[in-house]
Parts: structure tokens; sequence; C-alpha cells
């Protein structure tokens, strides 16, 4: 390219007095590196306007504050970059009571599930470290929570889904009796239903819905007897009358078709089948897992796992949980 050679002065740039050669080419190198930065910082501008609307690597994450019963209770609310400001699902998350929120979130893998323009997901924090099995404080703070954030305009009241793992699943199965017309969905892994609870349960409207449970569990016991969670140690029903109360609840009628999940890892002496209860309205479905312990199938382990039982690795349980919620909401 032919160097320009214009003796008309650059905007903002001295040029040296005419007929002094020695200083002209140091002050044209200046000339040439100013436009190049000028250029960079330009280009710079420009794709910076592209990057506002690419999509996150990750999640965003922050808490929530709700008054709920004069109490101040407290939730991690996680969600994608919102592309469009349209209401979303939420997923309600009621973990173990004794974990910390940042690893059961790594534990259980449903963030991983949800992509851009996903659901909201959110994590109850328990109230001192332990969750009510009764009506009381924290079925109240669920509802509360719920309201905000339809409220805010972020979520869709017609998409609530609920899921219970461990502890966590006695207020979820607790909110799915009393509060069938808040929930498009429900899941409950390695937990159970208290005897009382049982009893009294009488959703007011169908509900699809989902458990988990190891047949050799020693936690929380398949065929109901006495709980050994850390917080939660009441007599339980058995996996087959609970679903068969949220069967009856969606006119379900006689028996259960099963499907045998692949043994993908022969080794872990367990073997996965999925119960779904027949001619239901919605979804009645049981994760089945022979000989199979208190652990999501697939899932990491924690420090205690030998206690736990055997662990099944021929499915991913969030996934699992993933897929029926969506079928579900669909």
């Amino acid at each position: 390219m032919a160097e320009e050679t214009s003796n008309a002065p650059e905007r903002g740039i001295l040029r040296p007095p005419f007929g002094s050669p020695g200083l002209a080419p140091v002050f044209r190198a200046k000339i040439v590196r100013e436009r190049r930065g000028a250029l960079a910082i330009g280009l710079a501008f420009v794709l910076s306007l592209f990057a506002v609307g690419a999509p996150p690597a990750a999640a965003a994450s922050g808490r929530i504050t709700v008054q709920s019963g004069g109490v101040t209770r407290t939730a991690l609310l996680v969600q994608q970059r919102r592309l469009k400001q349209a209401r979303r699902p939420l997923v309600v998350i009621l973990r173990q009571a004794r974990e910390k929120g940042p690893h059961q979130r790594r534990l259980f893998g449903l963030d991983e599930m949800s992509g851009s323009g996903g659901p909201i997901l959110v994590y109850p924090d328990p109230l001192g470290g332990r969750w009510s099995a009764g009506p009381g404080a924290d079925a109240a703070f669920i509802r509360d929570l719920i309201a905000r954030l339809v409220s805010d305009g972020l979520v869709d009241r017609r998409k609530v889904f609920l899921v219970g793992i461990g502890d966590g699943g006695f207020p979820a199965l607790q909110l799915a009796c009393d509060n069938a017309p808040l929930l498009a969905g429900a899941a409950v892994a390695i937990s159970a239903m208290p005897v009382d609870l049982a009893t009294a349960c009488k959703p007011a409207r169908p509900v699809p819905f989902m458990m988990i449970a190891g047949t050799a569990d020693p936690v929380v016991p398949f065929a109901g007897g006495k709980a050994a969670l850390a917080d939660q140690k009441s007599d339980v029903a058995s996996v087959d009358a609970i679903l068969a109360i949220f069967g009856k609840a969606a006119g379900c009628g006689e028996g259960r078709t099963t499907t045998a999940i692949p043994d993908r890892d022969p080794r872990d002496g367990t073997r996965a089948y999925v119960d779904r209860l027949n001619g239901c309205k919605v979804p009645v479905e049981l994760l089945r897992v022979e000989g199979g312990g208190h652990s999501l199938p697939g899932r990491p382990l924690t420090g205690d796992g030998p206690r736990l039982g055997p662990h099944n690795n021929d499915l991913e349980a969030a996934r699992l949980i993933w897929d029926f919620l969506r079928k579900a909401g669909s």
C-alpha cells in the first residue's frame, strides 16, 4: 500500500514543521500506531455489543429473602440469562437439611440440566438446619416463596414443580398432599411419608408424581417402618402405599407396567426398573432400585457411602427427574 503523504493536519495530532526531515518518520510512525489503536478500540466496542446477547457460560445464582410467618427465610435462586422477559417454569428443590446448599447442588445434578431458557431453580433453606414433617412453618414458607416469585413476574404459576430429596421429601410430600392445585408435578427421592400423613393425605386434584426408592434402603425402609434420618425418625408408610395415594387422585386403574433399565454396571449388585401405574389421568411412576440403598442412582456418593447401602450406576437420577417434570409440564 502506498504511504499516505497528504500534508493535511491530522485531528488531534501535532505535525512537525514542514521541512524537518529528521522528525517526519517518527511522527508518521506515531500516526500509524494511533490509527491502529483507534481501530482496535472500535473493534472491541463492536464485539462487546454482540457479546451482550451471548449466552452465559454458567447460571447466575443469588440469595432471596422472604418474610413468612413473621420470620425471615432464605433461599438460593438459580437461573440462566433470560433472553426473553417471559415468565418461566419453577422447580423448588427441598434438599437434605444437614447438607450445605452448594454441595447439594453438585450432588443432585439438576443445575446441569437447566439450559438457556430453562426453568428457574430455587433451593429453600431449612430453618435452624432442619425441616418440619407436618403442616407447619416450612409448608407456609414454600407457599410464600412461590407467591413472591410469581408476583415478581419471574414464574409461571401454572408450571411450579416440587422436588424433595432425603428428609426434604417429608415437607415436599406434605405440600403435595395439601396443596395439589399449586403444583404441576412432584418428584421425591430416597424419602417417605409419615404414617399419619398417609392416612390423611387426599390430594385435591391429580398431580404428576414420581418416586425414586431402593428396596434395600437402610435409612428409609421401602416396605415402611421406622425411618433413620438424622431429624426424621417417625414411622413411615411403604413406597407402594404412597404411590397408591397419588394413583387414586390420578384415577389410575389396576396394575402397573414395568420397564427394566439396562444393567450397565453389573458389579453394583442392583437392578433398576420403572413402574408406571396404568390408566392414570396424569403419570404416576416409581424408579425402583432392586437391592439399592439410600442414594441417588448415577450421582456421586457422600462420605457415608458404605453405610447407605449398594449404589446403582445404571442411570442418571437427575436426568430421569428432569425428563419426568419436563413431560409433565408440556
